[in-house]
């Protein structure tokens, strides 16, 4: 899976000038949704569930979570562009080109509505989606939240033996926890016999290193309010600032009795599952996130995922994968 250069935002970002550029689509009005209905695959229900509940994807994520080639993912894309299911955009870069960035389009929302059997009001769609998203200042952290569970999820493909069985994005976090915690997002790895559930804070080193503190005691606070332990995964740019994180983090996470690793994208760039997490313990060696399950047996899921009346169709966990079984076109 080819890495995206590192993802950040604020100064320094390769995404701090950008431009919103979308295809012209050869419809010059919206497709019913009732008429796509001969069009679309349970793989396409999916990746509109998956933007709506992510907001951007690459054209290399969805290739890695859901086709065997970058030229059958294209191909698809294009068509679901076409179609208005999916809108997009690909940044200007300070060097190189970027991938398409894809986005819900309008025949996607509608499509969601149908589906959930609400109005379309209720998806959370506007004709400034895309836009918004383009130039947003929080582009590059979102993308890199993205990138690191899409590896996960990837892997899981050619390696039977490891699961991201869970993936809550900031939004779906913050619907459940945000009166306690708002974390960057939620998953539960498994690797062969060991599951991690955990929070993760994605870090852009915008924040001080105080910032960073002030949010342990609501991780303890919901530790304490729910009964359950998952792990606390920070994720930042580079070793530099993982270390210093490590250094201001250790006396205040072990006073609140919160279990928590960091890494940075100098070494997970590539395959975030891998001996790259170090924990805020007295022996700070590097492991895997099988690694992590195996020291932290305690681990439990969160609190809050089970399904209650104000749950809707939209606002259920998304499958990190698609539906098996569809042919590659």
């Amino acid at each position: 899976m080819p890495a995206l250069p590192r993802p950040a935002s604020g100064p320094g970002s390769r995404y701090t000038a950008r431009a919103a550029t979308t295809r012209r689509r050869h419809h010059t009005r919206p497709v019913e949704v009732a008429a796509l209905a001969r069009h679309l695959t349970a793989r396409d229900q999916w990746l509109a569930r998956m933007l709506h509940e992510h907001r951007v994807l690459t054209s290399h994520h969805i290739r890695h979570l859901a086709f065997t080639t970058l030229r059958s993912a294209q191909r698809r894309l294009r068509a679901l562009h076409q179609y208005g299911v999916l809108d997009s955009f690909r940044p200007l870069v300070q060097s190189g080109s970027a991938p398409e960035h894809y986005t819900l389009g309008p025949a996607g929302a509608a499509l969601l509505a149908a589906w959930a059997g609400c109005e379309a009001a209720d998806v959370g769609w506007r004709p400034t989606h895309t836009g918004r998203i383009a130039y947003s200042p929080s582009l590059g952290h979102d993308l890199g939240v993205n990138e690191l569970l899409v590896r996960l999820a990837a892997h899981s493909r050619t390696h039977p033996d490891t699961r991201l069985g869970l993936w809550l994005s900031e939004r779906s976090c913050a619907r459940r926890w945000g009166d306690i915690v708002r974390p960057d997002a939620y998953a539960h790895w498994h690797d062969g016999t060991h599951c991690l559930p955990f929070f993760l804070e994605y870090d852009t080193g915008s924040q001080t290193l105080g910032r960073v503190e002030a949010k342990l005691p609501g991780y303890a606070a919901f530790v304490t309010a729910t009964s359950t332990r998952p792990a606390l995964l920070i994720h930042t740019r580079t070793e530099s600032r993982a270390k210093a994180l490590r250094r201001h983090l250790t006396a205040p996470a072990r006073d609140l009795g919160l279990t928590i690793a960091t890494s940075s994208a100098d070494f997970t760039t590539t395959t975030p599952w891998g001996p790259w997490w170090s924990p805020l313990t007295h022996d700070t060696r590097r492991t895997t996130l099988a690694g992590l399950a195996a020291l932290w047996p305690h681990l439990t899921s969160a609190g809050g995922l089970e399904p209650t009346d104000t749950d809707t169709p939209l606002t259920l966990p998304v499958p990190p994968l698609p539906p098996t079984g569809e042919e590659e076109e």
